[in-house]
């Protein structure tokens, strides 16, 4: 009888002695691999400045979208603020007859436009008013100013087949994800003078834009310091040239 059971029990004891081996290893080390999967959902809310072109009323047809973002100074609660520089302050003041729907979105207060939560909040606004204006969906444009420079980098990073051209402003951004927007038309502007946002900021952006063979288009303006927006939305070319551009492939 001995004989009959030694092997199987030579066997299962060897199992067991494998068994206790991997057990202790588990206590040394105290982690085991497990994984986790939920669906996280968020509640955003952003007020924004909303323009509709001359005769949008009238038409039927699709109209391009210019999303504006504004700099740190305009952060908070009064939307007048955002009427301050760009396309908001040039509508304000009667100086502006470009055929987008301009949206001017503002930060809050101690927020920053490259902040995960607040690209959030940016693409669920440019959902909402794609899915309540007639919105051309193949000419959507971002640009912004300083603090929206580097905000416009961001949001066309993380979603760049959204868009068909991008215009940042003294800005800057990851030149990793550079590879990201390789595609898209680019026109970068930044004061040589800049003691706010150094000019190397958009230097950098500007060269991973070309290594990974982007035609991106690049104005510095030599005695300008950092309100180089004030030149570059008085430049109509920038909206002739935003107008031309549209998604690949549409």
């Amino acid at each position: 009888m001995k004989k009959r059971f030694y092997f199987p029990v030579l066997l299962l004891t060897c199992l067991a002695l494998i068994h206790g081996c991997a057990t202790c290893k588990n206590e040394i080390t105290g982690q085991t691999a497990q994984s986790f999967k939920s669906v996280v959902q968020k509640e955003v809310e952003i007020h924004y400045l909303l323009h509709l072109p001359e005769g949008y009323e009238n038409s039927l047809e699709p109209a391009p979208l210019l999303l504006f973002l504004h700099g740190a100074g305009e952060r908070g609660s009064d939307l007048e603020k955002v009427a301050r520089h760009g396309p908001p302050a040039l509508i304000a003041r009667g100086e502006w007859n470009q055929p987008f729907i301009v949206v001017s979105p503002q930060c809050p207060a101690d927020a920053w436009w490259t902040d995960g939560l607040q690209t959030d909040t940016l693409e669920a606004l440019l959902d909402h008013i794609e899915k309540n204006y007639r919105v051309d969906k193949n000419r959507i444009y971002v640009t912004g100013l300083s603090m929206g420079g580097f905000g416009t980098w961001r949001l066309a990073t993380e979603n760049p087949q959204r868009f068909a051209a991008i215009a940042p402003i003294c800005g800057g951004g990851d030149p990793f994800h550079a590879k990201r927007i390789k595609e898209l038309p680019v026109w970068v502007f930044h004061g040589a003078k800049d003691d706010v946002v150094p000019i190397l900021s958009s230097e950098i952006m500007v060269n991973a834009l070309k290594q990974v063979g982007n035609d991106v288009k690049f104005t510095v303006y030599p005695d300008t310091g950092h309100d180089s927006w004030v030149a570059a939305y008085d430049t109509p070319e920038l909206y002739e040239w935003l107008l031309q551009q549209k998604r690949s492939g549409k």
